[in-house]
């Protein structure tokens, strides 16, 4: 690395580390720990997914991409402080472990159009039912010689400044581990519907494959004492009183000890009789051997929340902006938190218009304002240039929450 580029890393590590030591940080572990733990009904604002590109702050004066993915992070959690929302910045920084297995096997190829940040048509892995047979069975196994040396670098370069913390957790979480993603990556929406109808069978024997997949890399990483605190995910603040708090470095944890982030988005469509079928008990044998669940992201789950509550440690329940929120408040009660996710478009995306925020806000709140809820801004696509349009956002959300809230 370029001096010039370590410096300005090594700035941006001591900015950092000298929010991450704030006190607010600590007031806002205890507030998380509150809701999470259905003990606090005020909402909390957590903003996720901003419009990054759009923002000046994006910028990075770093070539190697190893420092750049910490540059960027750094930056992002600079700028998520000047928003004055309830994000905890935490005071570490991590590496992730390279992984030497990961996907099930096969690819595919990607069409992307002349856009700069355009859409993509996939070319999806399982064209023939006898594809399956072409699937690997998942492991985990971490490269240890390149995990080392990423590692030693990022040590070497801020270590002296910021914990450094490194991620040995399985690749098959999050995203790779809900199944409904990389369902839809593997054979694609339209395809895998219509295998609900035309061979079932079949379907039940990939989805089941790939739950067994799922459910063997993560208990390898367990066996293998790489499953950490820094490992918690719940697309939002992972503090709860029944749950170790998270922590850098913490190896060896079981995954009674935390989160699981769980979501359905590709089976939005699919009736919650099939939902259940050919997904949720295949999620089940995955979600039950961790501490709490969150479910759902940006599927409508409005007709689908009775099916949920049979997840006995399920504890957050995501409201998409293509919920009905009224009946998910209802159907959701007091047992869960409710993780309201208004409309990024309505909020940011289309000018900055206070009144209009106020109006949809209040007309929902009418119907939330006896829930656990945390009020969750993400997915946002662009603020039209506008750096402090989601700060202004935060500042008028506050105001409706104070006069519904003490």
């Amino acid at each position: 690395m370029k001096k010039r580029e370590k410096d300005l890393l090594r700035e941006l590590a001591e900015k950092y580390k000298e929010i991450a030591s704030k006190e607010i940080q600590d007031e806002r572990r205890g507030l998380w720990r509150q809701k999470n733990s259905l003990c606090l009904k005020r909402p909390l604002i957590y903003i996720r997914a901003v419009a990054w590109n759009e923002l000046p702050e994006s910028e990075c004066g770093i070539e190697d991409s190893l420092f750049r993915g910490i540059e960027t992070f750094l930056k992002k959690m600079i700028y998520q402080d000047s928003l004055n929302d309830d994000f905890i910045i935490e005071p570490w920084v991590s590496v992730n472990a390279v992984h030497n297995h990961y996907g099930w096997g096969m690819s595919g190829e990607r069409h992307f159009t002349d856009e700069e940040i355009g859409s993509y048509k996939e070319d999806y892995h399982i064209r023939e039912y006898r594809d399956i047979e072409k699937l690997v069975v998942p492991t985990h196994s971490i490269d240890e010689r390149k995990t080392a040396e990423n590692l030693e670098k990022v040590q070497d370069a801020i270590g002296d400044i910021i914990t450094v913390n490194l991620n040995r957790g399985p690749a098959y979480k999050m995203w790779n581990g809900d199944i409904s993603t990389d369902l839809g990556h593997l054979r694609g929406i339209e395809n895998f519907m219509l295998d609900m109808m035309d061979n079932p069978e079949w379907l039940h024997k990939l989805v089941s494959f790939m739950s067994d997949g799922v459910l063997k890399a993560q208990k390898e990483a367990e066996a293998a004492g790489d499953w950490s605190l820094s490992e918690h995910q719940n697309q939002a603040m992972p503090y709860a009183e029944e749950l170790r708090d998270p922590a850098p470095n913490s190896f060896g944890v079981p995954r009674e000890d935390l989160w699981c982030f769980m979501a359905a988005q590709e089976f939005t469509a699919v009736s919650p009789a099939m939902h259940e079928e050919f997904l949720l008990q295949y999620q089940m044998p995955i979600m039950r051997d961790f501490g709490l669940v969150a479910y759902g992201c940006c599927e409508d789950l409005t007709n689908k929340i009775e099916m949920l509550k049979q997840i006995p440690n399920l504890r957050r329940i995501a409201v998409s902006p293509f919920a009905d929120v009224a009946k998910c408040a209802e159907r959701i009660g007091t047992d869960y938190v409710l993780s309201y996710r208004p409309s990024p478009s309505d909020m940011v995306g289309y000018g900055f218009n206070p009144d209009r925020i106020r109006s949809i806000l209040r007309k929902d709140f009418e119907f939330l304002r006896n829930s656990y809820m945390d009020i969750t801004l993400k997915d946002v696509e662009t603020v039209q240039g506008d750096p402090y349009r989601i700060r202004k956002w935060v500042e008028v959300t506050r105001g409706v929450i104070d006069e519904f809230w003490d």
